[in-house]
């Protein structure tokens, strides 16, 4: 496929465009500054500006652009950040592929995230649950919804809900690495909380399996079994041959990093039923196995 992706140089993007060119594809990344090659394409999300006939001949795009939810505190300023590098580029993408036409790509993957189902406690929630309560779970109600010009012309979208994928040098698992690594590791808050985790090469195969399937409308991008914080810090350790011996309490997590700190201790025990029941190979379905392979993974 010729497939045009946004959000290339992120922690999963750059995993991403690799991986897909292995599967054969040939991949255009979106850019904000002059294009440098053919296989770059200019755009301006905040101006709403993509020029819609760069998209014919074109098959699929990918959305993964979106400021780093954990990166800053959340100030009035980062949070409409958060919004608009979300919200703006998904808009600017989908009213794009609206314009292409029958000639520009009809598969629309936007990313999206397992914030949407806020803080579910111990109850597991899949695609048909409904939306829960936050800052995050509104602005994924937002983001998924500024897809609806690429969908009511007739494109296929799937919305990404990803939760955590491994990696020891980005996302969730990098300060906890670091943390274990320093013999400084332990649970955070109660630990009680469920952590929607992945390891990064089912994810990088659960996006293609979505792209090659036919898949339409949310899919949960997690493992199929979550685990709690005190579980995953155990499995952690062990992995890393390393005490489990300093949490972390809940009020420091909030003090530090503020707002966030309360959603980062939320559980979300989210299932991947559209994976399941679509046959998905999960290559590491224990989060042992997912952290095995991300620690021994070179980076």
């Amino acid at each position: 496929m010729q497939i045009v992706i946004a959000g290339a140089s992120g922690f999963l993007g750059g995993r991403l465009v690799p991986h897909l060119r292995a599967a054969g594809h040939q991949v255009t990344q979106l850019v904000r500054r002059p294009a440098r090659n053919p296989g770059e394409l200019r755009w301006d999300p905040a101006a709403g500006l993509l020029d819609a006939s760069a998209l014919a001949g074109k098959d699929a795009v990918i959305n993964l652009a979106g400021a780093g939810v954990g990166d800053r505190r959340w100030t009035a300023q980062y949070k409409e950040t958060l919004r608009s590098s979300r919200v703006d580029t998904t808009q600017t993408l989908a009213k794009a592929i609206a314009a292409a036409g029958p000639d520009g790509p009809r598969v629309l993957l936007n990313s999206s995230a397992v914030g949407f189902y806020g803080d579910t406690g111990d109850r597991p929630v899949d695609e048909l649950s409904p939306a829960g309560e936050g800052f995050l779970a509104d602005l994924c109600q937002v983001w998924e919804a500024a897809t609806r010009p690429a969908e009511d012309a007739g494109a296929r979208v799937a919305l990404l809900r990803t939760g955590l994928p491994l990696a020891k040098d980005g996302g969730l698992l990098q300060p906890l690495y670091l943390q274990f690594k320093l013999f400084a590791g332990g649970r955070m808050g109660s630990g009680r909380q469920y952590l929607p985790w992945m390891s990064l090469p089912d994810w990088l195969d659960a996006v293609l399996f979505t792209l090659d399937r036919d898949l339409a409308g949310p899919v949960n991008l997690t493992g199929p079994e979550p685990v709690t914080n005190a579980e995953f810090s155990a499995a952690l350790a062990k992995v890393m041959h390393r005490p489990n011996l300093l949490p972390v309490p809940g009020f420091a997590v909030k003090a530090a990093v503020g707002e966030f700190g309360g959603e980062a201790l939320a559980s979300q025990r989210v299932l991947p039923g559209v994976l399941v029941r679509e046959g998905f190979p999960f290559a590491h379905r224990t989060v042992e196995a997912a952290l095995q392979q991300a620690v021994s993974a070179s980076t």
